[in-house]
């Protein structure tokens, strides 16, 4: 991969070099592919979602004025055509937590606590799959990608104290369900 900044291979691009798109694509399809991931329910979901997302890409990158980062205005495409995939198929899937975080199987690990870490994993997941569109999209943004609210505002262009709160909520939900699912057992 070249040491060429975004910036450089947009503007590469906007002059019609082709393979200035190409190799943006190439640095950026995986992480791309993962956003979408988390928010599908399969594979072929997310691949049809990154499709979409290079289409659009590729459509606007020739009005981008830089006014944020690629990397900050892939997200944001992404995240709006997530959702957008979502409503259109009326699902509320949920996030596959496994291919999140690597499950740590030791071999003093019983079947017991093994059957214990998957009805936990489950219950989480069941508990953001309950979780309100934008709530769900901050929680993703914040806890399995890191990002910092400044750059979830730009992505989601919402203000950083509304995040906050949505965040906050998030959390609390997931936390009062599996309170709830515990308490049932």
């Amino acid at each position: 991969m070249s040491s060429r900044s975004d910036l450089e291979l947009v503007a590469d691009f906007q002059n019609g070099k082709e393979a200035a798109f190409n190799e943006l694509v190439v640095r950026y399809q995986e992480k791309i592919y993962w956003v979408a991931r988390r928010f599908m329910s399969d594979h072929d979901a997310a691949d049809d979602v990154v499709q979409e997302v290079f289409v659009k890409v590729y459509d606007g990158l020739k009005n981008f004025r830089g006014e944020s980062g690629v990397y900050t205005w892939l997200y944001r495409i992404t995240v709006n055509i997530s959702l957008n995939a979502l409503r259109r198929q009326k699902l509320r899937d949920f996030f596959r937590i496994d291919e999140v975080f690597e499950v740590r199987e030791e071999a003093s690990e019983g079947p017991d606590e093994r059957v214990e870490q998957q009805e936990q994993r489950t219950l989480i997941e069941k508990a953001i799959e309950l979780l309100p569109e934008k709530q769900k999209a901050v929680f993703v943004l914040r806890y399995y990608e890191e990002l910092p609210y400044e750059e979830i505002a730009g992505i989601l262009k919402t203000s950083v104290g509304g995040l906050k709160a949505n965040y906050f909520h998030a959390v609390k939900k997931i936390g009062e369900y599996l309170k709830r699912a515990h308490g049932t057992r």
